[in-house]
C-alpha cells in the first residue's frame, strides 16, 4: 500500500494526556482530521495527578504551536517555581526563589492543563471508554486497532500516546518497562493554610524534598490549596503485599512508614501520619536505554511510549514537544509515512541522549543533590 497524504488520513491517537492531546490539538490548527480515543468512562472519572512544570524550551514551545501558551500562562502559577532542599530534620538547607516575572517553568497542575487542551479541541474529538486491546494488520497499513467492547476502527496511522504501558508499543517494539528498584507512595492533603498550616509552612509555595540515601520525601504545592507528597523509598515493587498490608490499610501503612523514616523529625514525618485519605503507589518503571525501533509508515509513538525515563523533570515537556514535532511533520509532509520518519529522525535522538543521562536517575531520587521530579509523569495516558 502507498502511504497516503496526511489531508486524507485517517488518524488515530491512543491516549488523552498532555501528549496525545497536544498532538491533536495542531493537527487540527493545521487543517487535519483526528480522532483521540481514551480508555477513561470521561474527562472527570478519576484524579490526573499533581503539578507539572512546563518549560520555556519544550513544553511551552509546543503550547505555542498550540496557540495556548498566553492561556497556559494566564492559569499557572509562577511561585510555583520555588524550590526548597531540606534535610531529615526539616532545617532548609538551599532555597532557590523565582524572580519577578521569572517564567522558565511555572507549574500549573495537570487537571488545568488537561481541561485547557480539551476546551481548544472540537466537539467529539475524543472518543470515551475505549481501551486498546491490539493493533493488527501490515506495517505499510491500513491497520485495525482492536478495543475492550469489542469493535474495530481502521487507521492510516496510529500514535500511540497511551503512557508508561502502552497498547501501541507492541505494534512497533518488543521492549517492556522494567522496575527500577523505587517507589513513591503519594500522601494528598488538602486545605493545607487552615488544616495542615506547618506543613504548608515546610513547603512553601513550590516544592521541597529531602532524603537520607535510603529514602525521601518530595512534598509539592499544588493549586487549590491541596499539597501532594511522595514518599520514596528503595523496596521490592511488591514491597505492600510482602509487609502483609494493602494498599488499603492507610493505618497499617502509616504504622510501617513511620518506623522507616524513625530518625526523621517530628516535623517531616507528619507528612506521613497526617495525609487526608488513602495512599497512592506510584512505582517507578523505565525503558531500556536506549529504545529505538525500525520504521513503520503507519505507527509511531510519543512521550511515556517512547521513551518512559525516571520522572526527573522531562517527562511531559518532552512528550508535548514529541506531539508538536509529530503534528508538524504530518502537516508540512506529502505522505504520511515521509511525516513519521521525519518525526522520529528528530525524536529518537533526542530521547535517546536524555534517556542516557537520566539512565538509573531513579536511585538519584534518593540523594540530597535531588531536583523536582515530575512525579506525575508516569500516569497512564502521557
Amino acid at each position: 500500500m502507498n502511504s497516503v497524504a496526511p489531508a486524507r488520513a485517517r488518524i488515530s491517537i491512543i491516549g488523552a494526556g498532555p501528549g496525545g492531546l497536544t498532538c491533536a490539538r495542531i493537527l487540527q490548527r493545521r487543517g487535519l482530521a483526528v480522532t483521540v480515543h481514551d480508555r477513561e468512562a470521561g474527562p472527570r472519572a478519576r484524579d490526573q495527578g499533581g503539578t507539572l512544570d512546563l518549560h520555556a524550551d519544550n513544553g511551552q514551545i509546543a503550547l505555542r504551536e498550540a496557540g495556548l501558551l498566553d492561556e497556559f500562562l494566564a492559569l499557572a502559577r509562577p511561585e510555583g517555581q520555588e524550590m526548597r532542599r531540606l534535610d531529615p530534620a526539616g532545617t532548609i538547607t538551599s532555597h532557590q526563589v523565582p524572580e519577578a516575572g521569572e517564567l522558565f517553568k511555572p507549574e500549573i497542575d495537570r487537571g488545568r492543563l488537561r481541561d485547557l487542551l480539551l476546551g481548544s479541541l472540537r466537539p467529539g474529538t475524543v472518543r470515551w471508554g475505549r481501551t486498546l486491546d491490539s493493533v493488527t494488520g501490515p506495517a505499510d497499513g491500513p491497520r485495525r486497532l482492536h478495543f475492550a467492547d469489542g469493535t474495530t476502527v481502521e487507521s492510516d496511522l496510529v500514535i500511540g500516546a497511551d503512557g508508561a504501558f502502552s497498547r501501541v508499543r507492541a505494534a512497533v517494539s518488543g521492549a517492556v518497562p522494567a522496575y527500577s528498584g523505587v517507589s513513591f507512595l503519594e500522601a494528598w492533603f488538602d486545605d493545607v493554610e487552615n488544616s495542615h498550616p506547618e506543613i504548608a509552612a515546610l513547603v512553601g509555595q513550590g516544592g521541597a524534598h529531602a532524603a537520607d540515601g535510603e529514602r525521601g520525601i518530595f512534598a509539592q504545592r499544588n493549586g487549590g490549596d491541596h499539597i501532594r507528597v511522595y514518599l520514596v523509598q528503595r523496596v521490592p515493587v511488591d514491597w505492600i503485599g510482602r509487609s502483609g498490608l494493602t494498599l488499603r490499610d492507610t493505618d497499617g501503612l502509616r504504622t510501617l512508614l513511620l518506623d522507616r523514616y524513625a530518625h526523621w523529625s517530628p516535623s517531616m514525618r507528619r507528612m506521613i501520619t497526617d495525609n487526608d485519605g488513602p495512599y497512592v503507589h506510584r512505582p517507578i518503571f523505565a525503558l531500556p536505554v536506549p529504545h529505538t525501533w525500525e520504521h513503520q509508515p503507519t505507527a509511531t509513538l510519543l512521550g511515556d511510549a517512547a521513551h518512559l525515563m525516571p520522572p526527573l523533570g522531562v517527562g511531559v515537556n518532552l512528550a508535548m514537544l514529541d506531539a508538536s514535532d509529530l503534528a508538524l511533520a504530518l502537516a508540512t509532509s506529502p505522505t504520511v509515512g515521509e511525516a513519521v520518519r521525519t518525526y522520529e529522525q528528530t525524536m529518537l535522538p533526542r530521547s535517546t541522549e536524555t534517556a542516557g543521562i537520566l539512565e538509573g536517575g531513579a536511585a538519584d531520587l534518593l540523594s540530597d543533590e535531588l531536583t523536582a521530579p515530575d512525579a506525575d509523569d508516569h500516569a497512564d495516558g502521557d
